[in-house]
This record gives C-alpha cells, sequence and structure tokens, in this order.
C-alpha cells in the first residue's frame, strides 16, 4: 500500500482531484480503484500499487468521483454496495465495480461477508479470534498494544473501530481505508484467477459485482404500482380496509366462518395452526403427511370443505402478507415500490429481494403498471434450468435438443414418452426426485443423455459425502457437515441439494449476467430494469423505445450467453414482450 510519498493532494477543486489522481497514475478503464465514500463528509481512493493514494474532505463525493467515472471509468473496489447506494442517491451510477462483499461469497460461500472476515479469509487467519469491540467482561480481556490509529492491528486482523465505522473520521482515514480496500480486491482477484478448474471465475466475479449495483438501483427505483387498483385487488379479496383492530378482527372471524361452516362436528378448529388444520381433514378421511397447497390441490373435490381452505388460504395471505399495511408499509407517494434486493442468497448466489418482492401473488400483477409514457419490457428465459444442464455438463446430445424453442419435444421424442412425462423426467432428474410420474423415464435419460446424467449424480455424490462443491461460474457451495450419526434419509436429501445446486446456481450466474449487460446496454434508451425475479426480468422504458428495447433484451442474451458459456452449441431463449402492465404477459 502507498506510503505518504504516493498520495496525491487536491490540484483544482475537489471534483477534478480524483480524475487528476487516476491520470496521473495511467489509470484506465477496468483498472481496480478502491473507493470509500463518506456521504456528506469526504471519500477515500486507492490502487493496491500504490501509485492512487487520496483522501478527501468534500461534502459532495458523487460529485469528486463522476468526472473520474465519466472520463476514464476504472473498475472502483467497494467493501460492499453500501457506497453505490450513496452515490446512487446523489444521481451517479457507477458502471462497474468489484464488489469485495459479492467476490467473498463467491470464492468462499456463505453469506457474512463483513470487512473483518473477508480480511481474515484472505490472509488464513482465524475466524474465531477476529476481534470485536464489545465490552470487556469476566469472558473476555482487555488487549493491549494495540493502535487504534492503524487499520491493520499487529496479528493481522483488521481494528475492530475501523472495522465499525472508525475509517470515516476524516480524510486520512478514508485514504488508508482505501488502501486496504484495496489490497484485499487484489488478493481476491489472485484467488479467483486461481480457480484453474473454473475459468469463468474471473468474469463471474465481475458479473455479481455489477449485480450488486443492479440491486442498489432496484432497491432505490422501486416497481410501479397503482395503488388504486392493488387496493382493489384486496378488497376483492378480504374486504374493505379495517378502520379499528375490531374491524380487522371481525373480517377474520368471517373468512374462518366460511370454512368451519363446511366442516364436519367435531369442535373448534384454529385454522392457522397446521396441526388442527391435519385434525380438521381427518374428519373427512384425509390423513395428510402436510397440508401444502399443491396437495390439497389436488384434493379439492373430496370435500367442499378442502375447496374452501384453499379459499382461505389465499384470503388470509393477502390480509396477513399482501394487504393494506404491506402497501402502506412499502408504496412511496410516488407509486413505486421497495424493498431491499441482494445479488446473492447466500447458498446458490440467487437473486433476493425484501417486501413481498419476489413471492408477490399473481392476483396482484394488474396493479404493477408502467407509468405514463413509459411501457414494460418483460423478459422471460424459456427451460433455463435443463438448457443451462446442458451447457454445463457439455452433453451433446442434450445439446442439440435446446435448438428447439420446446427442449421438451426432442427430449420426448428421445425418451419415446409424451412431453408432459419428459418435462416431469429432466426435472426429476435435476431436483433428485426418482421416484412417482416420470421416474421409469429415468432410465431412458441416462441412455439419450448420459453425459448430463453422470454429471448430476457426481454433483449428487459430492453432496452425499459432504464435499463442498462449486459452480460452472465458480460460486463454493458448502456441503462439508460431519456426515456422523446421519441417517439415509438425510444424505440422500444433501444428494439432492448439491445436485440441485448446481444447476440453480449456474443459472443464476447465467441470469445475473443477463441482467447486468442488460443494464448496461439498454441505459441508453433511458431503460431501467425494476424487476428481477428467477428468471424473468421487467423493464421499464419510455414508450418510443419499446421495441427497440425488446430488441435489446434478445441481443444482450445472445451476448450473455456467448460470454457464459463453455460454446455455442447450447441456444438460449427468452419470451418477450412490450407490455402495460405485468398481467399482460404470457404464463
Amino acid at each position: 500500500m502507498g506510503g505518504p510519498d504516493a498520495r496525491v493532494e487536491g490540484v483544482g477543486g475537489p471534483d477534478a482531484t480524483v480524475l487528476e489522481a487516476l491520470r496521473r497514475a495511467a489509470i484506465s478503464a477496468g483498472d481496480l480503484v478502491a473507493l470509500i465514500v463518506a456521504p456528506g463528509t469526504g471519500l477515500g481512493v486507492a490502487t493496491a500499487s500504490g501509485s492512487v493514494s487520496l483522501g478527501l474532505a468534500t461534502a459532495d463525493p458523487a460529485g469528486a468521483v463522476r468526472l473520474a467515472e465519466e472520463a476514464v471509468r476504472p473498475r472502483w473496489v467497494l467493501w460492499s454496495n453500501q457506497a453505490a447506494a450513496a452515490l446512487t442517491r446523489d444521481g451517479l451510477r457507477l458502471a462497474t465495480c468489484w464488489d469485495v462483499a459479492a467476490v467473498h461469497r463467491l470464492v468462499f460461500g456463505g453469506w457474512r461477508a463483513d470487512p473483518a472476515r473477508v480480511w481474515a479469509r484472505l490472509h488464513d487467519l482465524g475466524l474465531d479470534s477476529i476481534p470485536t469491540t464489545a465490552p470487556v467482561d469476566l469472558f473476555t480481556h482487555a488487549e493491549r498494544d494495540v493502535d487504534a490509529d492503524q487499520p491493520i492491528r499487529a496479528d493481522g486482523h483488521l481494528n475492530p473501530d475501523w472495522v465499525e465505522g472508525g475509517w470515516s473520521s476524516g480524510p486520512d482515514r478514508l485514504r488508508r481505508w482505501a488502501e486496504v480496500a484495496a489490497a484485499a480486491a487484489d488478493r481476491q482477484q489472485g484467488l479467483v484467477a486461481g480457480l484453474r478448474e473454473r475459468p469463468r471465475a474471473p468474469a463471474t466475479a465481475r458479473a455479481e459485482s455489477a449485480a450488486e449495483l443492479l440491486c442498489v438501483e432496484l432497491s432505490i427505483d422501486g416497481l410501479p404500482m397503482d395503488r388504486a387498483v392493488a387496493e382493489g385487488i384486496i378488497a376483492s379479496v378480504v374486504g374493505p380496509r379495517p378502520r379499528t383492530e375490531a374491524e380487522a378482527a371481525a373480517a377474520r372471524a368471517r373468512r374462518d366462518a366460511e370454512v368451519l361452516r363446511r366442516a364436519p362436528p367435531g369442535g373448534d378448529v384454529d385454522l392457522r395452526s397446521p396441526g388442527q388444520v391435519k385434525l380438521l381433514l381427518r374428519r373427512i378421511g384425509l390423513d395428510l403427511a402436510d397440508t401444502r397447497a399443491w396437495r390439497l390441490r389436488e384434493l379439492r373435490d373430496v370435500h367442499p370443505v378442502v375447496d374452501a381452505l384453499l379459499a382461505w388460504r389465499k384470503a388470509e395471505r393477502m390480509a396477513t402478507t399482501y394487504g393494506y399495511s404491506w402497501l402502506d408499509e412499502h408504496l412511496g407517494p410516488d407509486g413505486r415500490l421497495r424493498g431491499a434486493w441482494s445479488g446473492s442468497d447466500g447458498a446458490a448466489g440467487r437473486m433476493t429481494a425484501s417486501a413481498g418482492l419476489h413471492n408477490m401473488p399473481a392476483d396482484m400483477r394488474p396493479a404493477v403498471v408502467a407509468e405514463p409514457g413509459h411501457v414494460f419490457v418483460r423478459a422471460d428465459l424459456g427451460q433455463i434450468e435443463p438448457r443451462v444442464l446442458a451447457a454445463v455438463s457439455r452433453d451433446p446430445a442434450l445439446a442439440r435438443a435446446t435448438a428447439a424453442d420446446d427442449l421438451y419435444a426432442p427430449v420426448a421424442a428421445d425418451l419415446a414418452v409424451d412431453r408432459a412425462t419428459a418435462k416431469v423426467a429432466v426435472l426429476g432428474a435435476m431436483y433428485g426426485q426418482t421416484t412417482g410420474h416420470g421416474a421409469n423415464a429415468l432410465r431412458g435419460l441416462q441412455a439419450a443423455y448420459p453425459v448430463a446424467m453422470a454429471f448430476l449424480e457426481d454433483a449428487a455424490r459430492a453432496g452425499r459425502a459432504g464435499q463442498d462443491v462449486r459452480t460452472y461460474g465458480g460460486r463454493l457451495i458448502p456441503m462439508g457437515w460431519s456426515a456422523a450419526g446421519e441417517d439415509r434419509a438425510q444424505a440422500a436429501a444433501r444428494g439432492r441439494y448439491g445436485r440441485n445446486a448446481l444447476i440453480q446456481g449456474a443459472a443464476a450466474e447465467l441470469f445475473k449476467t443477463w441482467a447486468v449487460t442488460v443494464r448496461a446496454r439498454a441505459g441508453a434508451l433511458g431503460a431501467r430494469i425494476v424487476l428481477c425475479l428467477h428468471d424473468e426480468l421487467l423493464v421499464h422504458v419510455p414508450i418510443e423505445e419499446g421495441k427497440e428495447t425488446a430488441l435489446v433484451l434478445e441481443r444482450c442474451l445472445q451476448e450473455a450467453a456467448h460470454r457464459w458459456a463453455p460454446d455455442d452449441s447450447v441456444r438460449f431463449v427468452a419470451d418477450i414482450a412490450v407490455i402495460a402492465r405485468w398481467s399482460d404477459a404470457k404464463d
């Protein structure tokens, strides 16, 4: 890291200082430059080589970074996307970054990625020895010889005072915290490049980092929604907005009564207790292992109480999870529904969101309406998981099947079964379901697509043995808990998780590569991604750019697939439509 002679003092105004520092150091587009932002206070900028080491006191960090972003466009190193969030709120959207937390989750797996943990793993320091600022008590001791003014302690760990915010106390600390971030990113780059069996890992790290920038924008921009339409949908299911708790209780009682009046005699039942619902179903002759909705739907003709129970669950979910209070909490006065987004769920790496954005009932989709003068471009990847299986396993026969718009049609022909059975068999193979409908076709799959099936079985075998696995793009899926004392069912479940995680994880990598490519290419059209739902993108765009944006999304898919896939033998497809509201899209 750079010493005092590496510092670049302000030249001209602070807006020019960062740009001039990067130019003096001959920084070019894509070079790693650490950026630390203290909103309203200042910023720090540094490179791992020490060619740039700068701390600035400024009330406008976004303005200080803007010229450098526009003129040089380095790959900004961020400890996490919190710095990007501060800049985005001030009107500056970074094009690229190296998100230290996102790359840590990729390389080491799991969710926790605070600077202290990241630094410890990068330097082979014990996680149980990470220091904290917790008060001294009978079980801890006061530490001596710790220089509070240094970001790195003598034992190699980061100083907890700095980790917990001490880095922001002035320009010099901002500069040195940027130096630490730059050193962490430099080590991460080496680790990612060292994943020899995962040559796409460096590209995955860059895409995962860009996905964190997208998550910031999704969180801040929000999803356009018409409040009046949303409230009308809620009212049609649960009734008008209750004015008092007594009215809310009366509405709950009316919903309960619609089920209980159809139930045979046998005493009061709490419909919110799964155990009591099972007892209720036993009264009509249904002894079920659980009361999941899909299981009840198969039995809705057995007795009127089953259908009533399904309707009750829909209304109860709307009332408690997606009702008036949900709108009040998450839908802003500007007509945007907002939740917190993350680029990784800490498991296989799928994007996640709060505020119910990933589980919104289909009934609510008519309320997701483009703003005046705008449309949505909705794009949904088709049969993504089997296509990903064909790509990552490099099975030539399955790759040939992906040439069809409907992959399951040629698979059905190869297996000499109907399409429905072929679909169940393929999905069952990826999810480890080897019994039930489609199980007989599994032997056919093994004969027709031996490379893909062997890939899945290898993943399952590793899972059963508790061996960690890595996705095609390099994400670590931790599986290494002790198998001592486990029964066969537990080991089998771990095997199913192993095989599915490799496919879901790879599919998530492709999806995010596509999403960040759309973010980069469609922005010039005024397009903004407003929802990422599993394999689906919803893009908000001026109405006159709708058709062109649809073409861009298709081109971006092909670009992303070319960059992500091992070769061009697998065809990836998407259903793309220009629509006014989310519910206009085909399922």
